[in-house]
């Protein structure tokens, strides 16, 4: 799938259709069409018995080491530790490495739309508007609110949110889809600069959105959140 290809389906030219793109959904078409072939990865991998090989070359890839790289990056783990691990019930995320050199803060509230559900926010700072990777700082709230994350570089991020439904029949929390998602304007957090506001609201999710790369849930076990207010 070129770029020319899908512009010609919308009837535009791919410059403009790359900068409308872009404002529909904070990302490039490139970045956004990995992002659907690694989150159908991730589904594959844990939904059928079909080897990491196979699944590489169904969702586009025609390198295993490319594909295996890609996936480590932006999920956390690599493919075969992703399955296997999450088959056992014990996924979970690696230790983040001791920060260094100086770091800010962001700091923000996150508003929850008015639902019946019982959700749990998961908040990140990620260098790209793709969540992928592990955040450079998180938080988690099970409520509107306030929420905090130190330990953040100087350079420019992204804070991006999603909530998951807690009443979700799925037992294994990293297959919860969002419910809501929300993203605040790029920042940049400077060595001098230690507190940077930002305040984003939730909205139910768009199918414009891009897929979460990284299992949100995997992070209770490694941001140390407080969740409402309660170590």
């Amino acid at each position: 799938m070129s770029l020319d290809d899908i512009a010609d389906s919308a009837i535009l030219s791919k410059f403009y259709f790359s900068r409308t793109f872009r404002e529909a959904t904070g990302t490039s078409p490139g970045r956004f069409l990995a992002a659907v072939r690694l989150f159908r990865a991730k589904n594959l991998l844990l939904a059928t018995d079909s080897s990491v090989t196979d699944i590489a070359y169904a969702v586009g890839y025609n390198s295993l080491g490319t594909f295996t790289s890609r996936f480590a990056r932006s999920v956390g783990a690599s493919p075969g530790r992703y399955r296997a691990l999450s088959q056992d019930g014990l996924l979970a995320l690696d230790a983040r490495a001791a920060n260094k050199g100086p770091r800010g803060t962001i700091t923000g509230t996150i508003r929850i739309p008015e639902t019946d559900r019982s959700v749990r926010v998961y908040v990140g700072a990620f260098r790209t508007p793709v969540v992928e990777g592990l955040p450079a700082a998180c938080d988690i709230l099970d409520s509107t609110g306030a929420y905090t994350l130190t330990g953040v570089p100087p350079g420019t991020w992204c804070v991006r949110a999603a909530a998951v439904s807690m009443s979700d029949h799925e037992p294994r929390p990293w297959l919860r889809k969002p419910v809501f998602l929300g993203r605040g304007a790029q920042l940049v957090v400077r060595p001098d600069k230690t507190h940077t506001s930002q305040h984003i609201g939730l909205r139910p999710m768009k199918t414009v959105d891009t897929p979460i790369l990284l299992a949100l849930p995997e992070l209770d076990n490694w941001c140390a959140p407080t969740l409402n207010g309660v170590a």
